[in-house]
């Protein structure tokens, strides 16, 4: 096209392209020499016994040197502190020699003014053709945000981990407040307990308890509140306290429970209803066969393990107990037993057979109540302490699988001395 063309045109077909033309040209204009002393990061030369032999104004600024202050002058070390100054001779240094390159490394620099610039720093060494060192190349990114960020990511942790610790402790100091703090010393009996707590996170809803009634007679319970955390925590503490004082009105297991079902299906029938299974036992000394009398009342808990003194064990029979708390009127399961000499009563909450035995493969096998059934019959004849054992043992061989707290409560009649060796 002509020039006469161009004009008809108006001139303006070739501006686009003059003007990426212009701005290229301004771009060949910023030399490599300007693109090196004021880049956005650091850079620094220094001959092999690290002397330094060039630094560019973008790392001068940022130091607060001359460059006369610097060059032919120092070394780099001379600019580290004292830590790096170390870590310098003693790692990175020799990597470097060893490598050629050192990428990445976190170290202070010290300013003129005696201030510290966090940095991070990656070094390679220019060899000749022969394959000689000639001299050490080192990029330096300025890390004071990322530093900052690390920093204030640290306090947060560490704020973090204080409120955990302030919250475990807490919870551990509540989760005692639920349990005795010691067991009724009923004459001619062993007793022992255990709760094993599946997070130090969460208040478990387990309890137990073993203490005094009228002359000659005890009461004893174990049960589980349904959840975790302090709504399940505040229907433990009024299950605790209302089984005892039911049981001094009235000690007949069935009352006992019945009495604690009205409670809470009246304190908790709204939205948010709470419910529990609990054992009730009532334990009288046998004087004329000796051992003790127990009555068991249930409602939809799991039924107590009896391990005789002649190595059998059985569950023991308390089938159709509701769960309390659930219904006004729950059916009550209840169960009479001779508990002789050499005997031994375990009670339970399924955080135990609901366990989970391979959980550190992945599995799901629930461990169940007939494995729980085999335990008893490989342990008796035991005894309150020798069961207590036993159980957690077996309850750290559950490690993670164990998603639930378990109570456990055993009681045992004593042999007489004269046949403790027959």
């Amino acid at each position: 096209m002509s020039r006469t063309d161009d004009e008809e045109h108006g001139g303006t077909r070739d501006e686009g392209p003059v003007d990426d033309r212009a701005q290229f040209s301004a771009l060949l204009e910023d030399s490599a020499e300007d693109l090196y002393e004021h880049a956005p990061c650091g850079y620094l030369s220094t001959l092999l016994d690290g002397r330094i032999a060039k630094a560019n104004t973008t790392l001068l600024d940022w130091l607060g040197y001359r460059r006369e202050d610097l060059v032919g002058r120092k070394h780099f070390s001379d600019l580290l502190t004292v830590g790096g100054r170390l870590y310098h001779e003693t790692h990175f240094a020799p990597m470097l020699r060893m490598q050629g390159e050192i990428s990445g490394i976190a170290l202070e620099m010290k300013a003129a003014d005696g201030t510290r610039l966090p940095v991070l720093v990656t070094s390679t060494v220019k060899t000749g053709s022969d394959g000689q060192p000639l001299l050490v190349r080192t990029t330096v990114f300025d890390a004071r945000d990322r530093r900052a960020y690390e920093t204030e990511l640290l306090r947060a942790r560490q704020a973090a981990d204080r409120e955990r610790d302030r919250l475990q402790a807490l919870t551990t100091t509540l989760q005692r407040s639920l349990l005795p703090p010691v067991l009724a010393n009923v004459p001619d009996l062993d007793v022992s307990a255990y709760y094993h707590v599946a997070s130090v996170d969460e208040v478990g809803g387990d309890f137990y308890d073993l203490f005094p009634l009228a002359a000659g007679t005890w009461g004893l319970f174990l049960g589980d509140v349904c959840g975790k955390g302090a709504a399940a925590a505040a229907v433990t503490s009024l299950a605790r306290y209302t089984l005892r004082a039911a049981a001094v009105y009235d000690p007949d297991p069935v009352a006992v429970l019945g009495n604690l079902n009205t409670v809470l299906n009246h304190e908790y029938h709204g939205s948010d209803p709470r419910f529990c299974t609990v054992v009730f036992g009532l334990l009288t000394p046998d004087l004329l066969h000796g051992g003790f009398q127990i009555t068991l009342a249930s409602g939809g808990h799991p039924p107590a393990l009896l391990m005789r003194a002649d190595g059998t064990a059985d569950f023991l029979p308390t089938p159709g107990g509701q769960l309390i708390g659930v219904l006004p009127n729950a059916h009550i399961a209840t169960t009479t037993i001779h508990l002789a000499p050499g005997d031994t009563l375990l009670l339970h909450t399924d955080g135990l057979t609901e366990a989970h035995t391979n959980a550190a493969t992945g599995g799901g096998a629930r461990y169940g109540d007939d494995a729980f059934l085999d335990f008893g019959r490989a342990l008796a004849p035991t005894t309150a302490p020798d069961t207590i054992t036993a159980v957690r043992a077996l309850l750290d061989t559950f490690g993670t699988g164990v998603d639930d707290d378990t109570a456990v409560l055993a009681i045992h009649v004593p042999r007489p001395p004269s046949e403790e060796h027959q």
